[in-house]
């Protein structure tokens, strides 16, 4: 079948798709979940766990096989935006004043999960790795995926909460941003790991990926600043151009290397200036549609890959989930609220900051679908491990809730310049 052919099942698909994952999202909200929850939960039920369980036919009429490919690819492009805002919207400089607690939580909560979870996919190897898949780059995925935190989920739950301002919140922001700037290197390895064909190879990505993460630093952010510094002159046009055209190429060049398209999107939207009008404008533009418009279409192209039905076949692979639901709580939660505990926090502060650490959102489907798409996991660890993000994420208001219930809220609390549709995530 055509694109042109293709089309017609193609202008069904996508406004289904969208609308389902706003009224999923609407419902989670007024639930008081962050609506990331219900657009993976509807990304979820449209594909074989619900729909194509319950009505395959309808699955099969509203997703056919020609239209996938163009659902996914639009997908992949809100992806591709969602990654350059988390890394416009990364800001270290929420460390300051919290440096010492800061470094303490954020450590612990990386060490403990990648602890964990590399002693849970040793014992995961032999029974659910794909054929042919090398211990190490299996072990290192299935540890930095029990790693994971979503600093825009948290973001979102922060500014909801009207903790945004407040010590608390500036903690928890400050150690999501060193974790993730973490997580994401050490996957950038496992990437490396799993394509190249010999350790020699991988080592040659790893310094491509290093040299092209020093050109964006010294050539192309000075070159976005002097933009910055004229973006009065080019107009907002000119700017969105450079911005998304930047953000694409950067993709493209990080793929080649081999280490996934996603790095160069995030690593671009590091290096862009902030605090510049035209920019911040541009990026809201690229939010509001990229977010609301293609980025479901990544939530259904994951739920069309993920099979809760798959699994009650087997009473094994619910053992498995119920231990790496065990490994991810008791590792991000517990490594870090025993560490704010030990520098000193109450424990209500602490537990609150390991719960916010916690939450997973669309930050650990990410990651799952690197995973899933490099083949170092199978179908059915796929299906473990966003159960794992969903549970995790959907855990973490309510939580909160329990552990601030006696604290006295904060409603003059400073809020961030703008309400961001990115920290829905």
């Amino acid at each position: 079948m055509s694109a042109g052919d293709a089309l017609p099942a193609l202008l069904v698909a996508v406004p289904v798709v969208i609308l389902a994952c706003q009224a999923g999202a609407a419902l989670c909200r007024r639930a008081g979940q962050p609506p990331v929850v219900g657009e993976i939960a509807t990304g979820i039920l449209l594909g074989p766990s619900l729909l194509g369980w319950l009505w395959p036919e309808a699955q099969h009429a509203l997703f056919p096989a020609a239209v996938l490919p163009y659902t996914s690819a639009l997908g992949q492009l809100g992806l591709l935006a969602f990654m350059f805002l988390v890394g416009l919207e990364l800001d270290l400089k929420n460390l300051r004043g919290h440096t010492r607690v800061a470094v303490a939580v954020s450590q612990a909560g990386m060490l403990l999960p990648l602890t964990l979870g590399a002693l849970l996919a040793l014992a995961m190897h032999e029974g659910l790795a794909p054929d042919g898949v090398g211990r190490l780059p299996f072990v290192m995925f299935i540890a930095v995926a029990m790693a994971i935190t979503a600093f825009p989920v948290l973001a979102r739950i922060l500014t909801d909460r009207d903790l945004y301002g407040t010590p608390l919140g500036a903690l928890a922001l400050a150690c999501a941003a060193v974790d993730d700037v973490i997580a994401w290197c050490l996957l950038a390895v496992v990437v490396a790991l799993a394509t190249a064909g010999s350790p020699m190879e991988a080592v040659v990505t790893a310094g491509l990926a290093v040299a092209f993460t020093a050109f964006l630093l010294y050539a192309v952010r000075p070159l976005l600043a002097r933009l910055a510094g004229r973006a009065g002159r080019v107009g907002d046009a000119a700017v969105m151009v450079v911005l998304f055209s930047g953000l694409c190429l950067s993709a493209l060049a990080t793929d080649r290397i081999g280490v996934h398209a996603l790095f160069g999107a995030f690593l671009f939207g590091v290096v862009t200036p902030r605090g510049v009008p035209r920019i911040e404008v541009s990026a809201a533009r690229l939010r509001a549609f990229a977010v609301p418009v293609l980025l479901p279409l990544f939530f259904v192209h994951t739920g069309l890959r993920t099979d809760i039905g798959g699994l009650t076949g087997s009473p094994g692979l619910w053992l498995w989930a119920a231990a790496v639901l065990a490994i991810a709580f008791l590792g991000k939660w517990g490594g870090a609220a025993g560490a704010a505990r030990l520098c000193g926090m109450p424990w209500r502060s602490a537990l609150s900051v390991g719960a916010l650490m916690n939450c997973r959102g669309l930050t650990e489907l990410v990651v799952l679908t690197v995973g899933l798409e490099l083949g170092v996991i199978g179908q059915e660890l796929f299906t473990i491990l966003v159960i794992m993000a969903l549970t995790t994420t959907a855990v973490t208001s309510p939580a909160l809730s329990l552990l601030r219930d006696r604290t006295t809220p904060r409603p003059d609390a400073p809020r961030p310049r703008t309400e961001s549709t990115l920290s829905r995530r």
